[in-house]
This record gives C-alpha cells, structure tokens and sequence, in this order.
C-alpha cells in the first residue's frame, strides 16, 4: 500500500512540473525522453546548462529529477539563448571566448553560473556564447 500512495505521488508531481514547465512566455519547450540528462538536453537543443536550469528551477542541482514525459520550457522570449558550444577537455574561459569571438564580459554575462577564475566549467557543459548579453530575470 506505501509503494502505491508513493508512486501515485511521484506521478502527480511529475505533472505538476510538468504543467509548470509549459510558461505562457515560454519560446520552446522539449519532452523529457528515457535516459535525458540536462547537459545533453542542452546540447542538443542549443540552450546553455545554466538557461535550462534557470528557467525550470525545480530540476535539482544534479539534474536528476527529471521524470519521463515531463515538458521542459528551454528559454523564455526575449530570454533565450540559442548560440551555444559544448565545453571540451581543456576548454578555458578565453579559448571559448576566442572560438565564439566575444569578449569575457559577454561571456560572463550570459552565463552567471561561471565563477570569476573560470575554474568550474567542466566538459559537457554548455554555455551560452551569443554577441548578445542575455538579460536573465
């Protein structure tokens, strides 16, 4: 009886997110597939790591509360990010600026998440590498 009042549970907010993932200002929106993780949602859709979990804040820091079926909103207009690059094994902040042609400041801007020395990209990650700042709100 416990695992069937938690698994009706889990459904019920896996919805629920879901419904809250699907914004009125929402730009594009993607269907959580089987084995999704959020760095290769976001590379694939061309949405920064950051953006992604911005804009759906119930996903947890290690992304792994993603529920099959679940719509995720990708940028809100006006917010959204498409111009990204996937972080490689021995990418820096300045080899990524160099290869996008922006400067750190456009970098750092549209990607709030990196620290101020640049030591906690990691590959897999995707950021956001637009000439156009980003005003996340």
């Amino acid at each position: 009886m416990m695992f069937k009042v938690f698994v009706a549970s889990a459904t019920t907010l896996s919805m629920a997110l879901s419904v809250s993932a699907q914004l009125a200002n929402c730009a594009r929106n993607y269907t959580v597939q089987p084995g999704d993780v959020c760095d290769a949602i976001s590379a694939a859709n061309h949405v920064s790591t950051f953006q992604l979990a911005h804009v759906n804040t119930f996903i947890d820091v290690d992304c792994t509360n993603l529920f099959v079926g679940e719509i995720l909103c990708l940028g809100i207009v006006g917010q959204d990010c498409s111009t990204t690059t996937v972080v490689q094994e021995g990418n820096t902040c300045p080899s990524i600026e160099a290869a996008a042609s922006i400067p750190a400041s456009t970098l750092f801007n549209n990607n709030p998440n990196i620290n101020a020395d640049c030591s906690n990209i990691y590959p897999g990650e995707v950021l956001c590498t637009s000439f156009e700042i980003i005003n996340y709100s």
